[in-house]
């Protein structure tokens, strides 16, 4: 039995934000021990900021309760609060050790809630995280960095896809250090500066 992913859709959901991390995890080719699930508040189809249509295998209310990770990806819906409802998932990973990554606009849904307050995280900037969530106390353990993984929680800024792929790589321990290193380094240099090394 496979290890299931879920990664919350939403209209207007930066689709490239997901596509290192999942496309790794769902084999890229190989057999790996997870499989990529998608998740919506409803079982509504999604169109993503690249225009792609998705129709979501699990809703809020129907998602299975032993999956290994949840993603949340960033878009325009988090600020205008529009994802509200996946809270109780959020808050069900969280009390049960579940790892959960968030990334862009969604990482401000995360400090709004009071999940960073006190654990190292990263996002959209301190001030743009600030302004987008009044109820945020963390901001002593804001790092600037492309991305952070603290207690099970990755968060990455908008630009940071390709880190945000690879803290969650390490967390899970999905391959050797070395091969992580080695996937990053190639995606991050590109294939002329990397067989050059």
């Amino acid at each position: 039995m496979k290890k299931e992913v879920l990664v919350f859709i939403f209209d207007g959901y930066a689709d490239w934000e997901s596509s290192y991390i999942c496309s790794e995890l769902n084999g890229n080719g190989e057999e790996t021990d997870y499989v990529v699930k998608t998740l919506g508040l409803d079982k509504e189809s999604k169109i993503s900021m690249g225009g792609f249509r998705v129709l979501p295998d699990y809703s809020i209310s129907d998602y299975p309760k032993n999956f290994e990770l949840l993603l949340l990806i960033g878009g325009y819906a988090w600020p205008e609060n529009k994802n509200d409802g996946v809270k109780p998932v959020v808050q069900y990973a969280i009390e049960h050790h579940i790892p959960v990554g968030a990334i862009c606009n969604a990482t401000n849904f995360m400090a709004e809630n009071g999940y960073l307050d006190k654990i190292k995280h990263s996002g959209n900037t301190l001030e743009y995280m600030k302004s987008q969530a009044v109820n945020y106390k963390g901001d002593c353990n804001f790092v600037e960095k492309q991305a952070v993984c603290d207690s099970g929680i990755i968060t990455a800024n908008g630009t940071g896809s390709l880190e945000f792929a690879r803290e969650i790589m390490l967390y899970l321990k999905f391959k050797p250090v070395e091969k992580i290193n080695e996937w990053y380094k190639f995606n991050k240099l590109g294939f002329y500066k990397y067989i050059k090394l």
